[in-house]
């Protein structure tokens, strides 16, 4: 079908913008109140894909050493996100995708060509929106002529302000060194400020961890929008990464991911066969105050 800049969804309780040509990606999620006035779910986006909402594939996050090691075989990877020295993400959020059927209120667009290191595959994401609640299915397939360690995810970003906090159980939670990469998993009670199990505030400080053991429910509440953001994610978005700079950032990241962070080296991807797919889905809620 046709290059499009971006595509609008909307229903009668919000409306959703995606840009195919950034991969995909959700650059706005508005939310309508009952007052008439649209307030964002999600941090729009500025510019180029500054924030909103990216699509990770084949896998998460970060591959150390140069590439991995898999059934006896080295597969060489090379950095392909600027100022990062390992490769990141995969490169879904990075290819133009294509928009393959739309209605008023859902739209499903499809990568044909991913590509990176060893990793060929296709892709496709339907989003719908349902009473104002957006959901996007993640598909993707092994098109290489291989056996390779797949993984999925969803990296929207979100709004922070002084009274912003979070509610997400966990088992325990990776620790990370100065290049960002796991260490060792430790309890919550070693770390309460990381423990979500009741709703809290925020860190303060540096937070970029990965939490093992979600459930695959979460909410954040917003009480400057007076706005209850709600997350459900599929059983096998078992892992969520929180990341956000500083008490002052005005962002943070809830990323429900299917493995931990440098998983081709420390274990928890999906080993698909050739023409093998899995899918994983992400659904977002909110409601008023």
């Amino acid at each position: 079908m046709m290059d499009i800049d971006a595509i609008e969804l909307a229903d009668e309780r919000a409306k959703v913008v995606v840009s195919p040509r950034q991969g995909a990606a959700i650059l706005r999620y508005d939310a309508l109140r009952s007052d008439g006035m649209f307030t964002p779910v999600i941090k729009p986006s500025e510019g180029l894909l500054k924030f909103g909402s990216q699509l990770l594939a084949p896998w998460s996050n970060r591959i150390s050493g140069g590439g991995f090691e898999f059934e006896k075989r080295f597969h060489a990877i090379e950095p392909n996100v600027e100022g990062e020295p390992f490769p990141l993400h995969g490169d879904a959020f990075q290819k133009p995708w294509r928009l393959a059927r739309r209605t008023g209120s859902e739209a499903e667009f499809v990568l044909s060509d991913g590509a990176i290191g060893p990793y060929r595959y296709h892709a496709s994401v339907l989003y719908a929106l349902e009473d104002g609640a957006l959901s996007a299915t993640l598909t993707v397939e092994n098109r290489a002529a291989i056996r390779l360690p797949y993984g999925l995810g969803f990296h929207p970003w979100f709004r922070r302000n002084a009274r912003t906090s979070l509610q997400a159980s966990a088992n325990g939670v990776w620790l990370e060194d100065e290049r960002h990469l796991p260490t060792r998993m430790a309890p919550l009670t070693d770390h309460p400020d990381w423990d979500f199990s009741k709703r809290a505030p925020l860190p303060d400080t540096w937070v970029n961890n990965a939490f093992e053991g979600w459930d695959g429910r979460a909410s954040i509440v917003q009480p400057d929008d007076a706005m209850v953001i709600s997350i459900e994610a599929s059983p096998s978005l078992s892992v969520f990464v929180l990341y956000s700079p500083a008490r002052d950032a005005d962002f943070f990241c809830f990323e429900p991911v299917s493995h931990r962070v440098d998983a081709h080296h420390i274990g928890g991807l999906r080993t698909l066969e050739p023409r093998e797919s899995i899918t994983s889905r992400m659904r977002l809620r909110w409601h008023e105050l």
